[in-house]
């Protein structure tokens, strides 16, 4: 009943509400008869004016009602709008939308804040850069990877040394009125150019009387790189002072007063050689020139220059070359002055290969000043691997002539006397077979067996008899027979820690002497330097020298029985250490002859004892 009630109701509203909007649109409708008789469609816009004063809100509910009464009207007309207004098809269709629109208000679309945009367009003309490109072929050859090819060199990183020390100076002061002073200058790290310069000072005073040694040095020395040729140099003078302190500790001499002895040399050296370069088939070259004016407290006097060089061209696996030198000198004394001079040429031809080294040639020399004599040794080599990598064996026969020289002899025995014999040995055959290469990482080895037969072996003796405590220089007249075995090992660990030591054994069979007077059938010699932090470094070294005997002949010797005197074997152990405070200053510390033995290598003249010095060092 109420459902009924209710379509009922809504029905007549219905109704209402149509015929209202109906009425309403008909009367506006004949009110613009007049109007509409012409063809032409009249559209009025309302006029805009400066400012719209906002309409009530009455106003606004009138026009909302308005227009929904329109839209109702239009939604009943049966209109044709493809016709447009005019048309005399339709004349009486006055009501058609097409002929005639009243817009009442302005429209004022109103957005929600979601959908307005707050944006504004970025109106500044940017154009994105494009690098250019270039496209090219790589004209590389394919390599497999499967194949074991040769290692490039790799660069060798820049050092980060964080302040440039291109000089040092140190100075101590120690036991036996030692004294030491050096410094060394340079210019710095210029690959193009190296100058610099040097000097040292060392001296030592013994328990004997007048038993001291001193020695200075100065040099000054450059090297020029350039592109195709290195060009290096140097000058130096060295000053010696010593005393004729040996005496006989069994028959002392109270008027004993040794005789001083001073040993100065000017020297120096220029050298020209051409740069490798890694081309096909080079040709090297080098040339060298040095010389030497040497004096001592007497008369003697001596000068010598030395040019030498080589030119080698290879080709292939094959390298030929030639090796030549001219070594002319005087020696002059109170008794002689002599000219002693030889000339030299070696020319060789080598062959190389991945497992072995041949090389084979001649040494040619020539004696001109008071010796003549003309001279062809052999000169080959020859290596080859036993085990590869590690382990090579290699052969070598040579000779040559061994030049007499002042200079010489006094670096081995500096308590020689006047008017020394000179006379030119001769290596007429030195044999030596051996091995050589890597036991392990980090260490090497080198083992050999010789024979060399020497013609007029010189060897130091005594002559107490006519110089009271100086010695001579004589000659084992006659081809002399020296065999042995010299050993050698060296194993470093790391950077920081190197060990090394050599071995040498001897025997002679002389021409015409009794006794190889004064050389040691045996030596051994050893070293160890370990660098313990940035700190601290530690340097060792141990020498053990076998017994020699000097032809001074004992109480009771005759000529059936001679009794020749003999110096005992002896060791020589010494350290040092090295504390740096910082990259400038560093504080060392040295100690020789350690086990304080009483070393002698010559007969009289004991060696320095125990002794120990200290100083300070400072880099800038």
């Amino acid at each position: 009943m109420r459902s009924g009630y209710k379509i009922t109701l809504l029905t007549l509203l219905t109704v209402f509400f149509f015929a209202s909007a109906n009425a309403q649109t008909k009367k506006k409708m004949e009110k613009k008869t007049t109007k509409t008789t012409t063809k032409k469609t009249v559209v009025k816009q309302p006029v805009k004016k400066a400012a719209t004063p906002k309409p009530s809100t009455k106003t606004a509910v009138q026009q909302k009602a308005n227009a929904k009464n329109l839209g109702d009207a239009a939604s009943k007309i049966s209109a044709d709008t493809t016709k447009k207004a005019g048309n005399t098809d339709n004349p009486n269709n006055e009501a058609s939308l097409a002929e005639e629109i009243v817009v009442t208000t302005s429209y004022k679309p109103v957005l929600a804040e979601a959908v307005k945009i707050r944006r504004n367009p970025d109106l500044e003309d940017k154009q994105p850069y494009k690098a250019p490109l270039a496209y090219a072929p790589i004209d590389r050859k394919l390599s497999q990877d499967n194949n074991i090819r040769q290692l490039d060199a790799m660069k060798r990183p820049a050092e980060q040394d964080s302040m440039l020390l291109n000089n040092y100076v140190k100075a101590g002061l120690g036991s036996m009125k030692t004294s030491i002073a050096e410094g060394y200058f340079s210019n710095g790290r210029d690959e193009a150019l190296q100058v610099g310069g040097f000097v040292k000072h060392f001296a030592q005073s013994g328990s004997i009387e007048k038993q001291s040694d001193a020695h200075q040095e100065v040099g000054v020395f450059g090297k020029s790189v350039t592109e195709d040729i290195t060009l290096s140099g140097r000058l130096n003078y060295k000053r010696h002072a010593t005393y004729f302190y040996g005496f006989d500790d069994n028959n002392p001499r109270p008027d004993f007063d040794p005789q001083k002895q001073t040993f100065n040399t000017f020297g120096g050296e220029g050298e020209i050689s051409k740069n490798f370069k890694d081309e096909e088939n080079p040709l090297t070259y080098a040339a060298k020139i040095k010389g030497y004016v040497f004096s001592n407290a007497f008369n003697a006097r001596e000068n010598n220059i030395v040019l030498s060089g080589f030119l080698n061209k290879t080709v292939k696996q094959f390298y030929a070359g030639l090796a030549a030198s001219i070594d002319v000198g005087t020696q002059k004394d109170s008794l002689y002055s002599n000219n002693n001079s030889i000339l030299r040429a070696n020319p060789y031809i080598k062959f190389q290969g991945d497992n072995y080294k041949i090389e084979a040639g001649v040494n040619l020399a020539k004696e001109f000043g008071f010796s003549s004599r003309f001279y062809i040794f052999p000169a080959a080599k020859l290596e080859v691997q036993v085990v590869p990598k590690y382990v090579r064996l290699f052969a070598e026969a040579k000779g040559d002539v061994n030049k007499a020289s002042l200079l010489d002899y006094i670096n081995i025995n500096p308590f020689l006397g006047q008017n020394i014999n000179l006379v030119n040995s001769v290596d007429k055959l030195d044999i030596t077979l051996g091995l050589k290469g890597t036991l392990a990482p980090g260490l090497a080895f080198k083992a050999a067996i010789f024979r060399n037969s020497i013609k007029n072996l010189p060897l130091f003796v005594n002559n107490f008899a006519a110089e009271g405590n100086k010695f001579q220089v004589i000659y084992d007249n006659g081809d002399a027979r020296v065999s042995g075995f010299n050993g050698e090992l060296d194993y470093k660990a790391s950077d920081d820690f190197n060990l090394y030591g050599r071995i040498e054994v001897k025997d002679y069979k002389m021409a015409s002497e009794a006794q190889p007077w004064n050389l040691p059938k045996f030596v051994l010699t050893a070293g160890t330097t370990i660098h313990i932090n940035d700190k601290v470094d530690i340097n060792g070294s141990l020498m053990f020298r076998g017994s020699t005997q000097d032809p001074l002949q004992l109480t009771g010797s005759t000529a059936t029985n001679p009794l020749y005197t003999q110096i005992p074997s002896f060791t020589d152990l010494s350290g040092g250490a090295t504390y740096k405070v910082n990259k400038q200053l560093s504080v060392f510390v040295q100690a020789n002859n350690i086990l304080n033995a009483g070393n002698k290598s010559w007969v009289y003249y004991p060696a320095y004892g125990f002794n120990i010095f200290g100083g300070v060092g400072y880099a800038f």
